[in-house]
């Protein structure tokens, strides 16, 4: 019987001891977890203290703003910068460019300002160096011409767009400036290399490499292009995504014919207007001094050699100041287009013909280039003071489309 008690009190006494460890255990987690209620009742005191303390421009604390008490919940009002004691700070947002009055409608998918504020940051993020050559003693920029004509006759080719092709010149133009003493016989790899990264960042299907390696005709390997991609992308820091001339022209050129706010992102522009703008402009960016400008400037200037002031100052928000230098520079390049009267739009089949207008072209640009070169310093000097030209295109009224060809006008010649 004696053994039976004791056997009951032990059965007893087990389980006090597990109680008494949950519980120790359960104060020492107490011990570190702050109770909730003690928190907030904390938190009041100390915004209680704040309220209480004062600051006036005479004291000498380094920072008012820990002064500056946040308003409670039942306040409508908005706190005053002024009574706040910030006479004397001036504060601006960091996050917002300073930029003219956005040109585009109000859109139901994002703010106008901010999609704005985007493509001129993009601007200036994406810089290019216009002494890029003088890193390369071997290179002349007629090298550079020959090399960017060649990549929009393979693009015509592989039926590439034109956004492909430009986002190809803006990487050739933006790497270069990183290496020095590049040789002629590196340039074609650098520049196909270029070409096969902006159609896997474009193309829907793009070319597979050895597509781009047969064009070379055996010049370059498809290891070696493999190698000059990631030599590329490196030295670009990855950044692949600018706002090129030509998305800049696309943008003012859907302003320019928008009729419902609604439709902004489906072009409802001729479509032949547009290539031959592009075709300027195509022109125009073989020259290595078109890296002197910026591509919203330089789209928007091509636009105003067949346009007018008006119509380019309220598609692109730029003034006649800011793009008159690179609108005297286009002259040439206009007057050799408007002789020699331009190319008429390619039909490529498999392509719709809503999109055939963006399939980048190739063209005689050398030849008209050359044609360009040869006016004289002297000849374009004495034109210097004449009117910048105007064209004939007109945004339509809503109730006409035109599909008519848009010609450029005389460009300061008698």
């Amino acid at each position: 019987m004696r053994g039976q008690g004791e056997e009951k009190e032990q059965k007893c006494v087990a389980p006090q001891e597990n109680t008494v460890r949950s519980r120790k255990r359960k104060a020492n987690v107490a011990i570190y977890l702050q109770d909730v209620d003690e928190e907030v009742a904390e938190m009041r005191r100390k915004k209680h203290r704040d309220c209480e303390m004062t600051w006036s421009p005479e004291d000498d604390r380094v920072s008012p703003h820990q002064w500056v008490s946040t308003p409670s919940q039942d306040d409508c009002h908005q706190v005053s910068l002024m009574n706040a004691g910030l006479l004397h700070y001036n504060i601006h947002n960091i996050f917002v460019t300073p930029v003219h009055c956005a040109p585009l409608p109000a859109l139901c998918w994002a703010s106008k300002d901010a999609v704005w504020n985007n493509m001129l940051e993009k601007d200036k993020t994406y810089s290019r160096d216009i002494h890029m050559l003088e890193k390369h003693p071997h290179l002349q920029p007629k090298m550079r011409a020959v090399l960017l004509d060649w990549l929009m006759e393979v693009s015509e080719v592989y039926k590439l767009h034109r956004e492909t092709y430009h986002l190809a010149q803006d990487y050739f133009d933006r790497f270069m400036p990183t290496q020095r003493n590049v040789f002629k016989s590196t340039l074609q790899l650098i520049g196909i290399t270029c070409l096969f990264i902006a159609a896997k960042v474009e193309e829907m299907y793009p070319p597979k490499i050895h597509q781009f390696a047969y064009v070379t005709d055996e010049a370059c390997t498809e290891d070696e292009i493999l190698s000059m991609e990631l030599i590329i992308m490196k030295e670009l820091k990855w950044s692949l995504s600018p706002q090129t001339p030509i998305s800049w022209l696309n943008v003012y050129m859907q302003v320019a014919y928008l009729k419902d706010t609604e439709e902004l992102l489906i072009p409802r522009y001729p479509q032949e207007t547009f290539t031959q703008i592009a075709e300027l402009l195509d022109l125009c960016m073989l020259d290595v001094r078109c890296l002197e400008f910026s591509n919203g400037i330089l789209a928007a200037s091509a636009l105003f050699h067949f346009s007018s002031l008006e119509l380019v100052e309220n598609v692109s928000a730029l003034k006649r100041v800011e793009v008159e230098e690179c609108v005297r520079w286009m002259v040439p390049f206009a007057m050799a287009l408007r002789e020699v009267g331009g190319s008429r739009m390619k039909t490529f089949t498999g392509i719709a013909a809503d999109d055939m207008h963006n399939i980048q072209t190739h063209g005689s640009c050398l030849t008209w280039l050359d044609k360009a070169y040869s006016y004289q310093d002297a000849d374009l000097e004495r034109h210097s003071n004449c009117p910048v030209p105007s064209g004939v295109l007109t945004p339509p009224r809503s109730s006409e489309k035109t599909e008519d060809l848009v010609r450029v006008e005389d460009v300061c010649i008698n």
